[in-house]
């Protein structure tokens, strides 16, 4: 099995039994400003250290909320962000020039103020919303792809928003597909699907620019309705609710003690490791998230 990937926040590695395990999905759970894009950013930029390059983040903010990631990360790292802009016409090919594709950042939605669930939308709405999101399909996966044969190996995606039921947000219809179709697919079939009828063309480049598909971790961070830490730790978790797939399960909330409001996180799921069962302060500081045992 490939090396742990380090959050890169050195306590949260200890509390993870050495740290995240790659080809596995983890989940980051809690409110808007709990915490979670910051400790994203610092998951991408530890794999700069493990793997030579850093992690990428698909945003999927469809209301408008920035969720800061470039800010974070120019402030803690002083990493700028290079970002892909969607394009009229994306040509594939261009995936094999680092200096063409290798970005850090991708936002599918242009911050358009659209409405998360699907029931917001008329039938033909919805229609013309999923026609439109496959036009920009294919720049997806040649982000993602595009990436992935260039060294990151490990994949962020923020700005998934809250909903009653998973199945009702169409950012989850996308997230399963980047999960089950792009992160967790071999790179050949990825590949094809990226190049379609070309792909006789490109194959022996593909070969060339081969990757381990089980060596990429990904991290969803998912915003909650709960707030506090003991309301996050004690959600049901429905059939089909991403919580169920995810291996590994970190909730970021507020903690209460008298009249003092804090933070605190908790690993709920490390399927395949040893794991602490503690629930860890932790403050945010100019130096980004850092954990307490107090």
């Amino acid at each position: 099995m490939p090396a742990r990937q380090s959050t890169g926040i050195a306590r949260l590695d200890q509390a993870l039994g050495g740290g995240l395990l790659p080809g596995t999905l983890t989940v980051v759970m809690g409110a808007t400003g709990i915490g979670k894009t910051q400790l994203g950013v610092s998951y991408c930029q530890a794999g700069d250290n493990q793997e030579g390059e850093r992690g990428i983040i698909f945003d999927m903010t469809t209301r408008g909320d920035s969720q800061n990631q470039p800010e974070y990360a120019q402030r803690l790292f002083n990493w700028t962000f290079r970002q892909r802009e969607l394009v009229d016409q994306f040509d594939p090919a261009l995936v094999w020039a680092a200096e063409d594709i290798r970005s850090d950042y991708l936002h599918v939605f242009h911050r358009g103020g659209r409405r998360v669930t699907i029931g917001d939308m008329e039938p033909e709405q919805w229609q013309e919303f999923k026609a439109d999101l496959m036009r920009r399909l294919d720049q997806t996966i040649g982000f993602f792809y595009g990436n992935f044969v260039h060294g990151v190996r490990r994949a962020v995606i923020d700005g998934v928003e809250p909903t009653t039921k998973d199945a009702d947000s169409f950012q989850f219809h996308l997230f399963d597909y980047i999960y089950h179709q792009i992160l967790r697919k071999e790179h050949d079939w990825l590949a094809r699907d990226l190049f379609r009828v070309h792909f006789r063309s490109q194959e022996q480049m593909v070969q060339q620019h081969a990757y381990d598909h089980q060596s990429i971790g990904g991290m969803l961070l998912y915003t909650s309705h709960e707030v506090m830490l003991d309301d996050l730790i004690t959600r049901p978790i429905q059939s089909g609710d991403v919580l169920s797939n995810a291996n590994t399960i970190i909730l970021m909330g507020r903690t209460r003690d008298g009249n003092k409001i804090g933070r605190a996180l908790y690993v709920a799921k490390h399927r395949g490791s040893a794991c602490e069962d503690l629930i860890l302060p932790y403050t945010i500081t100019d130096n980004g998230i850092e954990l307490t045992d107090e």
